[in-house]
C-alpha cells in the first residue's frame, strides 16, 4: 500500500507544490533551509517568504549572520515576532562557524542553539540525506486523519504517529521529497479546515476520509489561558513625524525599540502612570488619551493604553537607549506593536 501512496504523494507534490526560493534541488544549501525552518516556527510558510528574502539579502551567508550585530539581526526580523528565534539563529550561526563545518546529522544539528527535533531533521534530510522524519504540525495533522487518531495536536503520541507515517512512506520511496511532500500536503489539502480530501493523494489509505469524519481529527490542542496584562505607552511625536523610542529592557520585547512604556500594577490607573512616565522623561506638556488597543505576545493578552504628546525640547536628546525615529521606517529592531500604535495615535479622534 505504501509504495502506491508514496508514488502518488510525490507526483502530487511535483505538480502542486508552492514555489519557495529555498526549495532548490536536493541536496540543498543548508543555510537558507535553516533560516526558513526557524522562521516557519510559529509562522505560516506563506508569510515567511518576504522576511526570508529580506533576511538573506542582508545576511547572504552563514558567515555574514555569525558576524552581524544582534541589533541588526533583530531589525531584519522585525514584524515576524518571537524574537528569541532570531537570537538563537544567530547563535547557531556562530556555533557552526566556530566548529568550521555544518553538522550533518539530525542528532548533531540538535546540539545547535535553538534547533529542535523538527528543524534538525528537516535540515539533515533536505541537505545531507538524513532519514529521520521531520514532523511538524502539518505532518501530525495528516497522521491523525490518516490513522483516525483521536489525539490532540502537539501530543507526543501524535508526533510519534507522524514519524511512523513519514518513515513508512519514505521506506517505500526513499527520497527527501517524500518528507517535504507530506509537510506540503498538511499545509495545503490537509489544512485544519476544510480538508480537501477528494484531491488528496493519500485518500485511498486514509481512515478518516473513509469514514467521512476527517473534520474531527486531530483533537484540538489544549489551550493555555491567556495572561492579562496592561501597559501604558507614551507617544511623543515631533513636527517632522519622528517619534521618541526607547530600547526595552526585560523578558518581553527585550532590546527592541518602542515608545516609552510601563507595565501597570493591578490597581494602577493608566493616567497617573502615564504622568509618572512622562515626568521621568522630562516631559511636562499635556497628554491626550488615545483609544486602547490589544496586542498579543505568546500567551499574554496585553491591553495597551496610549497617551499622546507633542515634541518638547526637554526630551529631544538622543542617548544610547533613546532615539527619535520614523515609526513606519525606524531603522531599529522593533515590534509590530509600533505600527499598531502609529495607526491609533495618529488618528484624529483622541479624547482631549
Amino acid at each position: 500500500m505504501y509504495t502506491a501512496l508514496a508514488t502518488a504523494l510525490v507526483d502530487w507534490h511535483r505538480a502542486a507544490r508552492r514555489p519557495m526560493p529555498w526549495r532548490t534541488p536536493f541536496p540543498r544549501e543548508p543555510y537558507g533551509v535553516l533560516v526558513a525552518e526557524v522562521m516557519a516556527q510559529q509562522t505560516q510558510i506563506d508569510r515567511v517568504l518576504p522576511f526570508w528574502e529580506r533576511f538573506l539579502a542582508r545576511f547572504p551567508t552563514l558567515a555574514a549572520l555569525a558576524a552581524a550585530d544582534e541589533s541588526d539581526v533583530l531589525e531584519q526580523w522585525s514584524g515576524l515576532g518571537y524574537y528569541r528565534r532570531a537570537r538563537m539563529l544567530r547563535a547557531a550561526a556562530k556555533a557552526i562557524e566556530a566548529r568550521g563545518e555544518w553538522p550533518r546529522t539530525a542528532e548533531s544539528l540538535r546540539t545547535l542553539p535553538g534547533v529542535g527535533p523538527y528543524s534538525a531533521a528537516a535540515v539533515a534530510a533536505f541537505c545531507f540525506g538524513g532519514t529521520e522524519p521531520p514532523v511538524d504540525g502539518n505532518v501530525a495533522r495528516v497522521a491523525a486523519r490518516f490513522g483516525r487518531l483521536a489525539l490532540p495536536l502537539g501530543s507526543a503520541r501524535l508526533l510519534a504517529a507522524g514519524r511512523r507515517l513519514a518513515a513508512a512512506l519514505h521506506a517505500a520511496a526513499p527520497s527527501p521529497e517524500v518528507f517535504e511532500a507530506l509537510m506540503e500536503l498538511g499545509g495545503t489539502l490537509c489544512a485544519p479546515a476544510p480538508p480537501r480530501c477528494l484531491l488528496c493523494p493519500l485518500r485511498p489509505g486514509c481512515e478518516a476520509a473513509h469514514h467521512g469524519d476527517q473534520d474531527r481529527y486531530p483533537l484540538p490542542r489544549p489551550q493555555r489561558a491567556a495572561e492579562p496584562h496592561r501597559w501604558v505607552v507614551l507617544w511623543l511625536e515631533r513636527d517632522d513625524g519622528q517619534v521618541l523610542l526607547r530600547e526595552v529592557q526585560g523578558p518581553l520585547l527585550d532590546r527592541l525599540w518602542l515608545p516609552p512604556l510601563r507595565i501597570l500594577d493591578a490597581c494602577e490607573q493608566p493616567a497617573s502612570a502615564a504622568a509618572g512616565l512622562a515626568a521621568g522623561l522630562g516631559f511636562a506638556g499635556s497628554l491626550r488619551t488615545a483609544p486602547t488597543l490589544s496586542h498579543g505576545i505568546s500567551h499574554r493578552a496585553i491591553t495597551v493604553h496610549p497617551f499622546v504628546g507633542s515634541f518638547e525640547p526637554g526630551v529631544s536628546e538622543a542617548t544610547p537607549d533613546r532615539r527619535w525615529a520614523d515609526p513606519l521606517r525606524p531603522g531599529l529592531p522593533t515590534s509590530s506593536l509600533l505600527v499598531k500604535l502609529a495607526r491609533i495615535c495618529r488618528a484624529s479622534s483622541w479624547e482631549v
